[in-house]
């Protein structure tokens, strides 16, 4: 069976999607197991993109995440009898929250683990063994938002640290000192974004050094001189979206590479045209499309890669900006 790459195969990448995990005996299944939790979220709001949350079962999907809470901490790890940790612990919340099922969390007991992790600097610490880096960060102003206790974090120790961390380019690195990356920048726009900080930001700098990350071929990269990767489609364009810049990118080429790195015989999306494709780069190729205004595809919210109705739902809409849809 061969597909021409220049639209979407929004089938096989359901099919796809649902198919992952199905062979518990694979070595792969056991040696990702530290991911679970996220692979769920990514596959869960990837089809919620194509508009086909039901693709997965509800009930299981809930059950799973369930049984990954560590009632010790209070926080979720990304597997049964795994450590609890700040990522996982954000997924499934996004999780429950897709799945209308936020009511049966613990939200005091979540909410205390999260704030627990900030250290002095203001930094974020993932988890108990405390490697800290604006990742955590971004992860704990997403999570508290959503469950609605904000107001229950230090915000100036949070914008101080992440301000620190911005580099003469606009870019943001992972920590103070470190080189700017595209994820970082996220990151960072997103947590301001979340905190109505983004002033902080350089947005003109930033702007130009995303506009940078596209290659002659149209994908983009993290940083410079490396190769382009689709999962920065969404991490360069999510940024650019909420600077209002999203035009920077030359979105007819950048379409071309996502589309191009499709699996035309199993489904899913790969780094880049010719590798395996993984849940982790369809879900941001797909947050990407969502962006710049694929036709067919649901809004993601790309401040809380979230469906974009149900962030407006819960009335955490942020000013951001992403291409107008085309006709299908």
């Amino acid at each position: 069976m061969s597909f021409e790459l220049n639209s979407l195969l929004v089938s096989l990448h359901v099919t796809y999607i649902q198919n992952l995990g199905k062979n518990k005996d694979d070595l792969t299944y056991h040696l990702t197991a530290h991911l679970r939790m996220n692979a769920i979220y990514w596959g869960l709001t990837a089809l919620c993109t194509m508009n086909h949350r039901e693709a997965l079962d509800r009930n299981e999907m809930i059950e799973y995440v369930m049984s990954c809470w560590d009632e010790e901490t209070g926080g979720f790890g990304a597997h049964p009898d795994h450590d609890a940790h700040i990522l996982s612990t954000l997924s499934a919340i996004q999780i429950l929250i897709t799945q209308d099922a936020i009511d049966i969390l613990d939200i005091d007991r979540v909410a205390k683990f999260i704030l627990s992790l900030q250290q002095p600097s203001g930094v974020f610490a993932g988890d108990s063994f405390g490697e800290v880096d604006t990742r955590f960060s971004y992860i704990a102003v997403n999570a508290l938002s959503l469950l609605g206790r904000l107001g229950d974090l230090d915000v100036e120790k949070t914008v101080a640290y992440i301000v620190q961390c911005r580099n003469f380019d606009g870019g943001f690195g992972s920590r103070i000192g470190a080189e700017s990356h595209a994820s970082q920048a996220f990151v960072c726009c997103a947590a301001l974004t979340i905190l109505d900080r983004l002033d902080e930001v350089d947005a003109p700098t930033l702007s130009w050094w995303l506009a940078e990350r596209q290659l002659p071929n149209g994908g983009l990269n993290g940083r410079p001189e490396k190769l382009e990767d689709v999962c920065y489609s969404f991490w360069v364009l999510a940024s650019l979206s909420m600077l209002k810049k999203v035009h920077y990118i030359d979105s007819g080429k950048l379409t071309s590479f996502i589309l191009s790195a499709q699996d035309p015989e199993g489904g899913g999306i790969a780094d880049r045209p010719g590798d395996m494709p993984d849940v982790f780069h369809t879900h941001f190729g797909l947050a990407g499309l969502s962006i710049l205004g694929y036709p067919g595809l649901v809004d993601l919210d790309p401040v809380y890669c979230m469906p974009a109705a149900l962030i407006e739902k819960m009335g955490l809409r942020k000013g951001w900006q992403a291409l107008e849809r085309r006709a299908s």
